[in-house]
């Protein structure tokens, strides 16, 4: 067993293997109209036996509605200014296999780019549990991931130290965290992903629904703009996480 195998599976331990399934709360979207404000509302999606809506993203500033809404997850102290972030509104195909219109805060300019990977997600009938704001979590990113929540921009420092995340400045997105778990030498993120800590994630290997392995079609789409995927990672991993490079 390698030391890396090894150290995923005290992981496990110390975490208690809890193996409880993310919320069952159906997957969220929002509105397509409105201002930009909106919090998450329902969407009729076409299943597996019809034809889907075409994919859709629309793209807008934080207007004072969306700055209310987003009172967890954003302070003066930030790296970025608000003017800096872009709402994205989008389609996405739900673990129902139907459509849905989900929700993420990103860098400006990285908008476009991170519609277009979420293109290629919906293309390939690839499944997201749910995609809102963090604060519909209060801003906690324990509480994010153990609801299976695919999110972007969240103000807050990396797990245990003093130094901005990645998700701070609008540039990183955790896709599905109770299929992919952020793994520490003593914990794994959500408690609720532990039963997905020893999968095979290497090319070609065959995953359980909403999982990410190497190469797979979330890893490339992302690898085409340019983000890192935190299953690459030498050492311990953070399956869920997509970010720019640093700098």
């Amino acid at each position: 067993m390698t030391a890396v195998r090894s150290a995923l599976v005290a992981v496990l331990v110390l975490a208690g293997c809890t193996s409880g399934a993310a919320g069952s709360e159906p997957p969220q979207t929002v509105a397509e109209s409105g201002s930009g404000s909106a919090g998450p509302a329902a969407e009729r999606g076409t299943g597996a036996e019809g034809a889907f809506p075409a994919y859709v993203v629309r793209v807008h500033r934080i207007g004072p509605g969306l700055r209310t809404r987003m009172h967890d997850s954003y302070r003066p102290v930030c790296p970025v200014p608000l003017r800096e972030l872009r709402y994205l509104r989008l389609r996405f195909i739900g673990f129902d296999g139907r459509a849905h219109l989900g929700e993420l805060v990103v860098r400006k300019r990285f908008a476009t780019d991170v519609g277009a990977v979420f293109e290629r997600l919906y293309d390939a009938r690839w499944p997201i549990r749910r995609m809102r704001l963090v604060d519909d979590y209060a801003g906690v990113d324990e509480r994010s991931m153990a609801a299976d929540n695919t999110a972007g921009f969240n103000c807050r420092r990396i797990a245990g130290g003093a130094v901005w995340s990645r998700h701070a400045y609008g540039e990183a997105i955790d896709v599905n965290p109770a299929e992919n778990p952020y793994l520490t030498a003593s914990a794994v993120h959500p408690r609720s992903a532990s039963r997905f800590v020893l999968i095979d994630r290497s090319l070609g290997a065959r995953v359980p629904t909403g999982s990410i392995r190497a190469d797979d079609v979330v890893v490339r789409a992302f690898a085409s703009i340019g983000w890192e995927w935190g299953g690459a990672w030498t050492g311990l991993k953070d399956y869920q996480h997509f970010a720019a490079p640093a700098g």
